[in-house]
């Protein structure tokens, strides 16, 4: 702080404050009317605050303000609770032009924590901000948060409509906050921020936050005047890439391009960077000091765009952003308004562009599955806790409960916020609380996120104002045509593609092969369930690396594999197309000098499947296959380092037997290779569709045999077999089987399969 706890005498003034402001913002910055109503609430009335106004409105300025005042006067210093790491840095940057000294404490910053805490102590450290993740870190929360609870000044919870199981980006850390206020001295000030509640999530966040009567709470017209919405149907994701390639250099300055998928981000990124165009690709997989950089670049102007899933949503903040397209629809116009509001908050025109595909649906379809797990198996993960003698981690919990890590990980949150479960050193444990099942709530939760998944759809549908429609999704009661979008002004985008950049994307997104990575070890916990595996996977049962032509979310081959392998799907022969396809997959493989990523590739884009110099190549036509087999079946230095295969080996599928026969003898016909025999099934799984890892091989552990000509053969193998499969999911199918086709002599096992998991 540039002034000393005792510079400052009396309550605050606003121009004391403005002075503040200035300092942040510049010379002709001034406090609006509702941002000095919120700070004096905070810095002279001690009161709680609720702020739901616009991305832009200047919701930071009011907790970096009323901290330079509170601070000025003695008190403690801020904890800023914070969604995502990018928000934090940017915050920081911010406090150090106002003259506030802000810190962070978060998992990518572990060996900093004693000399920030050392200099919380001393009172050096005006700000602290910390992750929604921290506040059950038993470590943090068990040695910091009692004497920050002491010390603090000032509370903020930002991006508050977390808190709400009703809110487009829920987190149950966050209701951890419920306690932390509990612990606060009476009369210290709390504020909660966001720019996309509705009235539901209001008073839900007003609930979780234990405000009262007394809290303030300020909502403001929610309306963009700088942003322009547009929206562009085009017939498919080759005309939508296509489309991008041939406009990107005219929409103003840089900008976000957001997808729906990690892999979508990679491939548009590559195909991008493919046309000329300086973009760079962000995920949830991507790695810490990778964001870095990205963001950076960003910031600078020294790339076009972002092309980035919803990890970057809340977390980016760059005023003078000139864009943000969509490559498929978000879920909801809540989370929407969210993210199309990071542009044009110091510009005067930011264009908003959304290019919706038919394959939207399907993936809110799948985040939909991962809602609140039915009653009887919460029961089952509050027995296991109640019954361990030990603390029991998420992993060792896996076996016990069929529930994918993604979703025990949020149901032991959601129990610990409620107090029927409690993270400590080495896992969980049961608290013998009572917990009520809310099935009513849950439900209309469920039917909630399906009334927004409509609701998105006829935004892009609607021939009404669009900026209106956003509004009044989010219960702003001064909604009104904007007069700006393509409906109210009549201006459309102009939806002619080349062709030949059309067959550019459609060829560059069929390209790459992805990696079946093999699995290496055991899952935890297996011996308590009757399954004596553990530990690593002996080197020698091990698959080798494999193939699969796409993951089933790529925007290449994806959709046509989406159609051959959904639910419901007639089981038909592979298609000429994709039989070619994989044929490439093969001379590619067989070629591939490194046996793995091409040369200068690194580290595989994150869902990209590592395309590269060395894998990616255009998948052919039928016409193809006579090169295609001869490369095939010529040998060369490729084969995951494991040599030419010498034969092929089926996985018996119940579902899709035409299908993977026409497969398993097309790529025999065409590769030269005989078909050796097939892995059996001997006895049906128990628990068949979606599980974890654990309750996956639980299912086909012992499932399968091999037929005594197939264990001849394989006892005289000269070379590696090719074990083929329509589908990957878990990879414990592959896994099991190539155990048994190494333990009967096969001495490598290359899996290749149609598609993998998205």
């Amino acid at each position: 702080m540039s002034e000393s706890p005792s510079a400052a005498t009396g309550a605050p003034t606003r121009d004391e404050a403005e002075a503040v402001l200035r300092r942040l913002a510049g010379e002709s910055a001034r406090l609006r009317e509702d941002q000095w109503a919120a700070i004096r609430a905070l810095a002279v009335e001690g009161r709680r605050a609720l702020v739901v106004q616009r991305t832009g409105w200047g919701k930071s300025a009011v907790y970096f303000v009323a901290t330079a005042l509170l601070r000025a006067r003695g008190a403690g210093p801020t904890v800023i609770v914070s969604p995502l790491l990018a928000l934090m840095r940017n915050q920081v940057e911010a406090a150090g032009r106002a003259g506030i000294s802000a810190r962070t404490i978060n998992s990518a910053n572990l060996p900093e924590w004693e000399e920030i805490q050392a200099r919380i102590a001393e009172g050096s450290v005006d700000v602290l901000l910390i992750s929604p993740e921290r506040l059950n870190n038993p470590g943090f929360r068990d040695g910091v948060l009692p004497r920050l609870a002491a010390s603090v000044g000032l509370l903020v919870v930002d991006e508050a409509h977390s808190i709400s199981d009703w809110g487009h980006d829920f987190r149950p850390d966050y209701r951890r906050l419920r306690e932390l206020i509990a612990s606060l001295a009476p009369g210290l000030p709390v504020l909660a921020t966001t720019a996309t509640a509705n009235a539901r999530v209001t008073r839900d966040v007003a609930e979780q936050l234990g405000t009262g009567e007394s809290t303030l709470v300020l909502r403001g017209p929610l309306d963009r005047e700088s942003l322009h919405l547009s929206v562009l149907r085009l017939p498919d994701s080759a005309s939508r890439l296509a489309w991008l390639a041939e406009q990107l250099g005219e929409l103003p300055g840089s900008g976000i391009i957001y997808t729906l998928t990690v892999s979508a981000a990679s491939e548009t990124a590559d195909f991008l960077r493919s046309r000329g165009y300086a973009v760079a690709a962000y995920s949830g997989r991507t790695e810490d000091e990778d964001r870095r950089q990205a963001e950076q670049a960003l910031l600078e102007n020294k790339i076009k765009a972002l092309v980035a899933t919803s990890a970057l949503g809340m977390g980016f903040d760059k005023p003078d952003l000139g864009f943000v397209v969509h490559l498929g629809a978000p879920s909801s116009p809540i989370a929407y308004y969210q993210q199309v509001g990071r542009a044009g908050r110091g510009v005067e025109r930011a264009e908003v562009v959304l290019l919706p595909g038919a394959e939207d649906k399907e993936i809110w379809k799948y985040f939909t599955s991962l809602a609140f797990p039915p009653q009887g198996t919460v029961e089952r993960v509050l027995g296991a806790l109640g019954e361990a003698p030990k603390p029991l981690s998420t992993m060792a919990l896996e076996p016990l409960v069929d529930l994918k890590r993604s979703r025990l990980e949020l149901l032991l949150k959601v129990l610990d916020a409620d107090g029927a479960v409690k993270r400590v050193q080495g896992g969980w444990i049961g608290t013998g609380r009572p917990w009520f099942y809310d099935a009513e709530r849950y439900a209309r939760i469920t039917a909630a996120r399906e009334r927004e998944q409509q609701a998105m759809l006829e935004y892009a549908q609607t021939d009404g104002c669009r900026m209106e429609f956003l509004r009044r999704q989010l219960d702003d009661t001064e909604a009104a045509p904007c007069g700006r979008c393509d409906n109210c002004t009549g201006r459309r985008l102009e939806a002619k593609v080349s062709r030949g950049v059309v067959a550019a994307a459609g060829s560059h997104a069929k390209r790459a092969w992805v990696s079946i990575e093999p699995r290496r070890q055991w899952p935890s916990g297996m011996p308590s369930v009757g399954v004596e595996l553990k530990g690593k996977i002996p080197a020698g049962e091990l698959a080798a690396e494999g193939r699969a032509l796409a993951r089933l979310t790529d925007l290449g081959w994806g959709a046509a594999l989406r159609e051959l392998l959904g639910t419901g799907a007639p089981d038909r022969p592979v298609e000429p197309q994709l039989l070619g396809a994989i044929v490439n997959v093969l001379k590619e493989w067989a070629t591939d000098p490194s046996g793995g990523a091409g040369p200068g590739d690194g580290p595989a884009a994150p869902g990209a499947g590592a395309p590269g110099s060395a894998r990616a190549r255009a998948a052919g036509s039928p016409g193809a296959s006579g090169a295609a087999a001869a490369a095939a079946s010529s040998g060369g230095p490729g084969w995951s380092g494991v040599g030419r295969p010498v034969g092929i080996v089926t996985i018996a599928s119940r579902t899709r037997p035409r299908l993977l026969s026409s497969l398993a003898e097309g790529v025999s016909e065409i590769g030269k290779l005989p078909i050796a025999g097939s892995v059996h099934r001997v006895r049906e799984d128990a628990h068949a569709g979606p599980s974890n890892s654990a309750w996956r091989l639980r299912a086909v552990h012992e499932a399968f045999d091999l037929d005594p000509e197939l264990r001849g053969r394989l006892a005289e193998c000269p070379g590696p077999v090719l074990l083929v499969d329509d589908f990957v999911d878990s990879g414990w199918t592959m896994t099991v089987a190539a155990r048994l086709l190494r333990r009967a002599g096969a001495p490598a096992v290359l899996p290749l399969a149609l598609a993998l998991a998205g």
